[in-house]
């Protein structure tokens, strides 16, 4: 199936010389949407895992149902003040400025094997924070999963948890 067709362009958003990768038309096709999260669920068959972690806002959108394909729980991984209980965080950079992701406490176990998955791998700045938060708790990163890569970005290169990546998209 050819998912770039489900992904549609929009230049110049949310600023100038910027192409927003807008997956909304991916989500509302059935028949796309069920490709995906079997694709991106496929490579982590048989791996144990025992939480998928996602990261708000748009890798929620296949967050329960790739941990439904694999048999596992679901844990949000939420912009600061957004989750109602007591929180790990952390801070992370971004072309404009820091950002602060957050995880309960309580989330993940000591040993847990936990996917990570966000939609887009850009610099690799949001997934390196969700890793340091996932090993905070004492849990392992077993894998990441993401819907799109820029590779132009080269955002692999930041990553220090040695682990399986698997992407979807490539640009």
């Amino acid at each position: 199936m050819d998912i770039k067709s489900f992904i549609r362009d929009i230049p110049d958003f949310p600023q100038t010389m910027v192409i927003f990768r807008d997956i909304t038309p991916l989500m509302s096709n059935g028949e796309a949407l069920r490709y995906v999260v079997q694709k991106m669920a496929e490579p982590f068959k048989g791996a144990d895992i025992q939480s998928v972690a996602a990261i708000e806002s748009r890798g929620f959108f296949f967050g329960p149902c790739i941990a439904l394909e694999l048999g596992c729980g679901f844990t949000p991984i939420r912009k600061k003040g957004k989750l109602p209980w007591q929180t790990d965080s952390e801070e992370y950079s971004l072309e404009y400025g820091t950002a602060t992701i957050e995880i309960h406490k309580d989330a993940l176990s000591k040993g847990d094997k936990v996917l990570l998955l966000d939609d887009v791998l850009a610099t690799g700045g949001t997934i390196s924070a969700a890793s340091r938060l996932v090993e905070k708790q004492g849990a392992l990163v077993s894998g990441m999963v993401f819907l799109i890569e820029l590779d132009f970005l080269q955002g692999r290169k930041n990553i220090k948890v040695n682990c399986p990546i698997h992407s979807i998209v490539h640009y």
